[in-house]
């Protein structure tokens, strides 16, 4: 068996440069725990950006995976297929929407909602043809495709790929006033994550959202919430916007949505305004909606209610961020997150949070800086208390030390 140190070398020398990850080489996983090529076990604390909600090779999305491949994996869009159906019905009864559209990456879905709401804005709002305007976040994470880093504020996301997409606006994030101000006859829509995850995860003030969901109604605007990250129990509820007590008009979904083990993303909103943004022909995807991914999607949320996965989230993150809240470490500048997605935030006078990261990784936990300053903690979500005290026991120490 080949050494890390080898299969780095293979990495670097055939690989593209766009990840900087850490210096481990994975070959198994199963629940909350990961093995590298020479046999050390590791603690996830990262979900693979909360795609792992379900965990590492959960048997029951594993099994709908196996079991669908030996019928039938791939139709396109050409044909129906028997299992997308019933997917897209749990998925929306789940949730609460009228109809789904499913595409692969989250990316795609971010895609998806904007021309959903763009072509929702000509036809419904009257806007002016080829002028709709979206206003955006700073310090938002969508996504990587051209369109999508045209309304990043991350000069790394941008630099050298213009030139941009227009037609977006950004605000600072949480800022209803900027937010108001930044409406013009021309906007058909406001896209925001209900948490930053990717931007350090930030949390936006109190009733921000209420108030953006306000506003929204009354400009005639639709509020379109990306919880690609933040979805399918992460934060303690089903969804983050669900803290305030609102509704989007349009949902992004993706990550855990595939079980970990198969792309799925989509975005859900009303009969309507699915009507009007789409009909044969403008959008599609040959692997959206394909069989294979339904099955494993179906088996995903299957997971997420049977083992009450949200509650879990709700319940375990309370404690793990009370605990990390207690610890008394003079790098500390804040420790904040909902459910089981929590950053701890380094002051810049001890430098990055990557030499944090490193640290634990030798002391077996296996977590990502975001943003320079921020560990980011939020492991599958079937995580239990003891493991999370075995964390603990890991992750003071290396901030205290």
């Amino acid at each position: 068996m080949p050494t890390t140190a080898q299969f780095l070398e293979e990495v670097e020398c055939y690989s593209a440069h766009n990840y900087h990850p850490l210096p481990v080489v994975l070959t198994k996983g199963e629940g909350c725990w990961v093995w590298d090529v020479e046999g050390k076990k590791y603690l996830d604390m990262l979900a693979a950006y909360s795609a792992l909600n379900q965990g590492h090779q959960h048997p029951k999305i594993i099994g709908a995976l196996k079991a669908q491949a030996d019928r039938l994996t791939l139709t396109s869009r050409a044909f129906h297929n028997d299992i997308m159906g019933p997917f897209l019905r749990e998925l929306c009864e789940m949730t609460g929407f009228e109809q789904a559209l499913l595409m692969n990456s989250g990316a795609e879905a971010v895609e998806t909602a904007i021309k959903a709401a763009r072509r929702w804005g000509y036809r419904v709002k009257g806007v002016a043809p080829d002028t709709a305007e979206v206003v955006c976040c700073a310090n938002n994470f969508h996504g990587r495709t051209v369109t999508v880093v045209s309304f990043s504020s991350e000069p790394a996301y941008r630099d050298g790929f213009g030139p941009f997409t227009p037609g977006f606006r950004l605000i600072p994030y949480g800022d209803i006033d900027a937010l108001a101000a930044a409406v013009t006859d021309k906007t058909v829509a406001f896209l925001v994550e209900p948490i930053q995850g990717e931007g350090g995860v930030v949390i936006p003030p109190d009733r921000f959202l209420q108030k953006a969901r306000a506003l929204c109604d009354r400009q005639k605007l639709l509020l379109m919430t990306d919880e690609i990250q933040t979805g399918l129990g992460r934060t303690g509820r089903l969804f983050a916007y669900e803290y305030e007590n609102i509704e989007p008009d349009i949902l992004i979904v993706g990550k855990a949505l595939g079980g970990g083990v198969y792309p799925v993303s989509g975005i859900l909103a009303s009969r309507a305004i699915m009507d009007a943004a789409f009909v044969p022909g403008n959008h599609g995807s040959t692997f959206g909606g394909n069989p294979l991914a339904c099955a494993v999607g179906r088996a995903a949320l299957r997971v997420i209610r049977e083992e009450k996965l949200v509650e879990r989230s709700a319940e375990l993150g309370r404690y793990f961020l009370g605990e990390l809240q207690k610890v008394q470490a003079p790098c500390i500048a804040d420790v904040r997150g909902r459910g089981l997605m929590i950053g701890v935030e380094i002051k810049k006078s001890f430098g990055t949070a990557r030499p944090y990261c490193e640290r634990l990784k030798d002391a077996g936990m296996l977590c990502k800086e975001t943003h320079d300053q921020v560990i980011r903690f939020s492991p599958p979500l079937v995580i239990d208390k003891e493991t999370i005290n075995w964390a603990l026991e890991r992750i003071v120490p290396v901030l205290q030390g």
